[in-house]
């Protein structure tokens, strides 16, 4: 038996100070006053919760942890070690990796794969194209967090663009169906009045230009046409544009068809960092303005928006030079995410309860995981133990992603990461991951 011992529980939109007993796996007892019965306090190893807060482990709904044939970047073993060091304790991973995801075989084989060496809980999506629909329709819902699908080009090229496939998907597929929605007419379109006027070595502030606010809306635009259409449970990844929220409805998470996800890095950054970070903050769909940021929080807030994840997506860092051409997207987040959004919520941009609901109630709820992501009675105990008040600078001794780098090294956050628990076990303490698995997701559907 653990204590977790007066802590201060952040949970389901309230905080208070409590207990958490964990037994067995799973959250035995949850205690809202400091009277604890001593059988508990004399039995259990007890955890100091003092100063500390509680919340549940995050659940990332969108990362890229480069394995299989991408390994030099990163793997499922370092990127979900690098996930429990920084609070996330769940991830669901995408389908462009090599060989693609887009086969009942190769999905079972990743399954295989992260029962041998994934640190945190797991799920992977399957793989849309334009040819695969028939083993898109094999997919077991309960078994797999959902199907990918690229309505625009990003890293992998799995552009799904026949306009009859992506209906059948749509009509067809009876399970939630995600995408990258990115227009590419309209990419190409920018690209090549920016390739006129510098060539190939276009600078990597015209990335945002490239792939544009109107691509990025226009895409999401038809998906949602699509989804209204056919009924499809539909939920688009890292949206980056304030045009884009206007496309989505404020209603109860459990009544929506159609949800939203926002990464962390279009939370953070906006156009105005390309002159410090350059294409180190390149990513797909693109980091846009300030006015954007601003009102993709604002869509969080009013629960327009539903989701916040991280898109982590390594590269050794020779390969993010260049700039918006050459220069590889997607960066390291995974570990660095749950501080991020803590460093907002001191800087009164979201508080914690609502942080806390958007990285892990929501995930669970609206992916209907099974028994995670809410500090509850027999539910697993994932949980995270946070300091508040403990700074903590980004360094290269301390990054634990394959690749080495982090785009905000060098930053010194205001939280620390103190402990995390796996299926009721300490995964994470002092700096150290031990090394444990995690288990298979599982959907209620």
């Amino acid at each position: 038996m653990i204590l977790i011992h007066k802590a201060t529980i952040i949970n389901e939109g309230t905080s208070f100070i409590g207990s958490v007993l964990i037994e067995n796996n799973v959250i035995a007892e949850i205690f809202r006053t400091e009277e604890i019965p001593d059988r508990l306090l004399n039995n259990a190893t007890v955890v100091d919760g003092r100063e500390l807060w509680l919340m549940p482990g995050v659940i990332d709904d969108q990362v890229h942890f480069r394995e299989p044939g991408l390994t030099h970047k990163g793997d499922i073993a370092s990127e979900s070690r690098a996930a429990i060091a920084g609070g996330v304790t769940s991830f669901m991973e995408m389908p462009n990796t090599k060989p693609q995801t887009t086969t009942i075989e190769l999905l079972e084989q990743k399954f295989e794969l992260a029962a041998e060496k994934s640190f945190a809980n797991y799920s992977f999506y399957m793989g849309a194209t334009n040819d695969n629909i028939t083993e898109l329709k094999k997919v077991d819902p309960k078994k797999v967090c959902g199907v990918k699908v690229f309505m625009g080009s990003s890293t992998g090229n799995m552009l799904v663009d026949d306009k009859m496939v992506l209906q059948s998907i749509f009509a067809e597929v009876d399970m939630l169906i995600a995408t990258h929605c990115e227009k590419e007419e309209i990419i190409r379109e920018n690209l090549a009045k920016y390739k006129s006027e510098f060539g190939e070595d276009i600078p990597i502030q015209y990335h945002p230009l490239i792939r544009s606010a109107e691509a990025c809306y226009r895409s999401s635009a038809e998906a949602i046409e699509l989804a209204d259409k056919y009924q499809t449970r539909l939920h688009i990844l890292h949206l980056s544009t304030e045009k884009e929220i206007s496309l989505f409805d404020i209603k109860p998470l459990t009544e929506k068809k159609i949800t939203g996800e926002v990464c962390v890095h279009h939370l953070w950054f906006s156009d105005e960092d390309y002159s410090r970070y350059g294409a180190r903050i390149k990513w797909n769909p693109a980091v846009k303005t300030r006015q954007d940021r601003g009102a993709l929080m604002q869509g969080l807030l009013k629960n327009k928006l539903d989701v916040i994840a991280t898109d982590h997506a390594p590269h050794l860092l020779e390969e993010k030079q260049g700039g918006a051409l050459k220069a590889a997207s997607g960066g390291p987040l995974v570990q660095h995410s749950l501080q991020m959004m803590l460093e907002l919520v001191k800087k009164g941009k979201i508080t914690k309860e609502q942080a806390v609901n958007k990285m892990c109630h929501a995930p669970a709820t609206m992916f209907r995981i099974d028994k995670r992501g809410y500090i509850r009675k027999g539910y697993f105990a994932d949980l995270v133990l946070v300091n508040p008040n403990k700074p903590y600078t980004v360094t290269k001794d301390n990054i634990l992603y394959k690749c080495k780098w982090a785009p905000l090294e060098g930053e010194t956050f205001s939280t620390s990461i103190e402990k995390t628990f796996l299926n009721g076990k300490i995964a994470f303490e002092d700096g150290v991951v031990y090394d444990m698995r995690g288990e298979r997701l599982h959907f209620d559907r």
